[in-house]
């Protein structure tokens, strides 16, 4: 049996190798030193032929799932080597064979999976031009691929998806892009595998005859040439370690990653859009308002559409028609979702039916979840919008399932399939029979013994059982004359004589065998069952997906009706008009209705830019995330939190919100902060959308402030980058830059002085603030009285270097720099210095004359834009003086 084992683990030196033996699984050596530490579990050892006991600790079959759930959670691979025949049966060594690799990306038991997340599988391979990606999730049959061209778009897709494994080419793993930052963040495992999973050839082949097409054209992969190394490697690694032939992997859809608005991490993370920063807790984030979904499919279809917004109008607007009938179709939409409450996870289910794991209690959840469906089929019937009227055209009643089910399967059948009990009577004959001989065996033996006394005459004829003979019909010796010809003798005693019949033996044969034959045929019928359900894979992932995008209508209608949300108006101008804006989050989390509201208003020309400044805890952070989340809402189709909304599609949403570190790597709170501002000064696009707080506070005042102000800048620049941006910070020198910078607006967050004391109104207002109220804040967090005294004492003899004045005198000095001479270098002025106001010119001012509709102006609005562009030129000429 060792020789056996060690043959066996050959193949599988990667994995822990579960080895059956009776009524446990064992493991050995190596494996049973990391199983017993990793499981805390006894370690013990076993005679294996050699000096020294090998090491060796076990499980319990039955539960299997938990210790697996816990290996695979921690990184590891185990293999499974099962008994395959009977022990009773076998002649000599039992034999075994490995009949699955359970990976992190593999898992299917329920015990390990979050029921509204997906538990992805993911391939990558690198080609160098380009990459090729594709997702599996084998318990819900999705199958994705698609291609990047950079290892940041790359980064994009594993933020998407969130793997649980990942695997690679070789040229991926010498390409230089480290997956080590995002393993450790996303703690996914990394599956280095062998070079034949991505062939060509061999990936194209697997495609091919897995979903039985002669091209890979008429799947839509034509244009995919790595994206069709990454599905096959995907398939071909599913199929080694699974053992089985994945139908239920029934589609592969390839999409374009230009379809969707990108989030990165840091967006996904700041925005709390899955889970808060901190205590990474549901309760806090987006989805915890948005998710009213009754079933785990329809959880998981949430969270793919907030991770994936739209950037296409017409999808958009498909979606809110959805949400807007179901809004004015409260009765209707509230008769669903009570409907929708019994049903199961159905892709989960017909997964594990696909896998042949299900066990009845799965059937019977699977047939309680399908008998929803014409219900409904019904009340959707009565919807008009193109979206419901085709889900309700994909709904499938699964009518011919439902009765199989109900036939076949009892009402309170075990969990286990080699018990009995699975059966419902009338189902088959021969069970019943079984049945019914297992159960009756006495009354048929005791009805026996009256017909055979009565036709024989013989008065004291007993029916009598031992286990070397088993039933024989028993004579005394008196009566041993009127024994007929059809009674065969058995065995003969000192009084008495032991006989069988024809029809003893017949019975005997039925109530000894019925119990072991019941439970194989049960077993046998079970299977059949399953894998009739299991043959209409297709029909039911088309109805669990219709089911789920039902359930998602349903709770965004029903958050928008609860929450006061309005169905905003989506344009592709590049305008953001919220009216009365409020965060979805934070005023969930508030008591009393004591939320502010708070107008937007960017767009492509003269407000492309908010510089937002008031003190900390005034609210600027709430404000810009909210209107990041109000833009994000809309563009999955959601109604938002305002009394109006415009939203102008974004195709990034990019944050830069608050301090962090990651010391781990190596970088410093200022260090990460550049790294953002990197990477979104980099990849926006001026149909982006901007949430910038505090830029440059993690260095020195002069090189905080430059930085902050050149980042503003380029942002403003159209020809650089022109994207709409709210840029919240304490660096009140940058409220200068309204009418110096084309687009650039100041707001500030209104503060209500009472003495020594603030009180934050949380409203913002145009205009700039003039000063941060740090110190009456800090004074608000209970910093002691002796440090607020000294610090006002040092504001005021720091007051003489009044910032302000410098970088006007340093503005003007640098514009006519700008004119007349060569760009300093860092190592002669301060950062701050440099080229700040080339930006307006009088051209500009002039053009600006020219685009002016005075008609349409107020005397009030003329005198403002009068006065702004004297502004700009007395600020332009008295550079050009200095």
């Amino acid at each position: 049996m060792m020789a056996q084992y060690m043959e066996t683990k050959k193949q599988y030196q990667d994995c822990i190798l579960f080895y059956r033996l009776g009524d446990f699984y064992e493991m050995f050596f190596d494996d049973a030193l990391t199983a017993s530490r990793e499981l805390e579990i006894t370690l013990t050892g076993k005679e294996c032929g050699l000096e020294e006991r090998a090491p060796m600790c076990g499980v319990p079959y039955h539960a299997v799932d938990s210790y697996l759930s816990r290996l695979v959670q921690k990184g590891y691979k185990v293999a499974i080597a099962e008994q395959m025949e009977d022990p009773k049966q076998a002649k000599g060594l039992v034999k075994r064979e490995v009949i699955r690799v359970v990976t992190p990306g593999t898992i299917t038991s329920s015990q390990a999976l979050d029921e509204t997340k997906n538990n992805y599988l993911m391939a990558i391979v690198y080609l160098g031009d380009k990459m090729g990606v594709s997702v599996a999730d084998i318990t819900t049959g999705d199958f994705l691929v698609t291609e990047v061209g950079s290892e940041r778009s790359l980064f994009d897709e594993i933020n998407k998806f969130s793997p649980a494994e990942i695997i690679y080419n070789d040229a991926f793993a010498m390409s230089g892009i480290s997956l080590d930052e995002m393993k450790d963040r996303y703690h996914f495992a990394v599956s280095a595998v062998d070079s034949h999973y991505f062939q060509d050839e061999s990936c194209r082949k697997v495609l091919k005859e897995h979903f039985k097409v002669n091209g890979l054209e008429g799947l839509g992969l034509g244009d995919y040439d790595s994206g069709v190394i990454a599905a096959g490697a995907v398939l071909q690694y599913l199929y080694e370690t699974q053992k089985t032939t994945m139908d239920h992997l029934t589609s592969i859809v390839p999409y374009s990653t230009g379809n969707y608005m990108v989030l990165d991490s840091s967006t996904r993370r700041n925005l709390e859009l899955l889970e808060t920063m901190r205590e990474k807790q549901k309760r806090g984030s987006l989805l915890w308002v948005l998710d009213k979904t009754r079933t785990a499919m329809g959880a998981r279809l949430l969270r793919t559409w907030i991770e994936q917004p739209l950037i296409h109008k017409e999808e958009i607007l498909e979606r809110q028609k959805a949400i807007e009938e179901l809004n004015m179709n409260y009765i209707s939409r509230e008769e669903l979702r009570e409907y929708l409450n019994p049903v199961y996870d159905l892709e989960r289910l017909i997964g594990r039916i696909s896998y042949k794991s299900a066990n009845p209690r799965d059937l019977l959840a699977f047939r309680n979840s399908i008998a929803m469906v014409p219900y409904m089929k019904q009340l959707l019937q009565e919807f008009t919008c193109a979206n419901l009227k085709a889900l309700e055209e994909e709904m499938d009643p699964l009518e011919d399932l439902n009765d199989l089910i109900s036939r076949a399967i009892a009402e309170e059948p075990p969990v286990t399939v080699r018990e009995g009990g699975i059966i419902r009577d009338g189902f088959h004959e021969e069970a019943d029979r079984l049945r019914h001989a297992k159960t009756e065996g006495k009354t048929w033996l005791a009805e026996l013994e009256a017909r055979e006394r009565d036709k024989t005459g013989i008065k004291n004829l007993k029916v009598k059982y031992n286990k070397v003979f088993g039933y024989y019909f028993e004579v005394t010796n008196s009566f041993k004359d009127l024994v007929p010809d059809y009674f065969i003798r058995k065995q003969t005693l000192t009084n008495a004589e032991r006989y069988t019949t024809d029809e003893l033996k017949e019975l005997e044969d039925v109530i000894l065998g019925a119990e072991d034959k019941l439970f194989s045929l049960e077993y046998e019928l079970f299977c059949q069952v399953r894998d009739a359900v299991g043959a209409q894979v297709v029909r039911i992932q088309k109805t669990a997906r219709a089911i789920a995008e039902t359930d998602v209508y349903a709770s965004l209608s029903t958050v928008a009706t609860r929450n006061d949300y309005v169905k905003p108006s989506i344009n592709e101008k590049g305008v953001i008009q919220i009216k009365a804006g409020r965060h979805p989050v934070v005023e969930k989390m508030m008591r009393d209705d004591l939320f502010v509201s708070n107008d937007t208003y960017l767009d492509n020309g003269k407000n492309r830019i908010s510089i937002i400044t008031g003190p900390n805890m005034a609210g600027k952070s709430t404000y810009m995330r909210q209107t990041a989340l109000i833009v994000l809402m809309a563009q999955i189709g959601s109604f938002v939190p305002a009394s109006q909304a415009n939203i102008g599609i974004c195709d990034r949403i990019f944050t830069r919100v608050g301090a962090s570190d990651d010391l781990a790597s190596g970088q410093s709170t200022f260090m990460v902060e550049m790294t953002e501002v990197a990477n979104i000064l980099r990849n926006a696009t001026r149909n982006s959308l901007l949430i910038l707080d505090e830029i440059g506070r993690g260095t020195s005042t002069f090189d905080g402030l430059s930085i902050a102000w050149a980042v503003v800048e380029h942002i403003s620049n159209t020809r650089l980058l022109g994207a709409k941006t709210l840029f919240a910070t304490h660096y009140h020198e940058l409220t200068e830059l309204e009418g110096l910078m084309s687009g650039v607006n100041n707001y500030c967050i209104a503060v209500k002085e009472q003495g020594d004391d603030i009180v934050f109104l949380r409203k913002i207002v145009k205009g700039g603030a003039d000063k941060s109220y740090g110190i009456q804040v800090a004074k608000l967090a209970g910093v002691p009285d002796t440090v607020i005294n000294r610090a006002k004492e040092l504001v005021e003899q720091l007051v003489d270097t009044d910032l302000t004045a410098r970088t006007r005198e340093i503005a003007g000095a640098n514009a006519s720099a700008s004119s007349h001479k060569p760009v300093p270098k860092p190592d002669d002025v301060e950062m701050s210095q440099l080229t700040l106001f080339d930006t307006v010119r009088e051209d500009d001012i002039i053009q600006e004359i020219k685009d002016m509709e005075l008609g349409n102006m107020t005397p009030i609005d003329a005198l403002n834009t009068l006065y702004r562009l004297q502004t700009k030129l007395k600020n332009r000429w008295s550079g050009q003086e200095g």
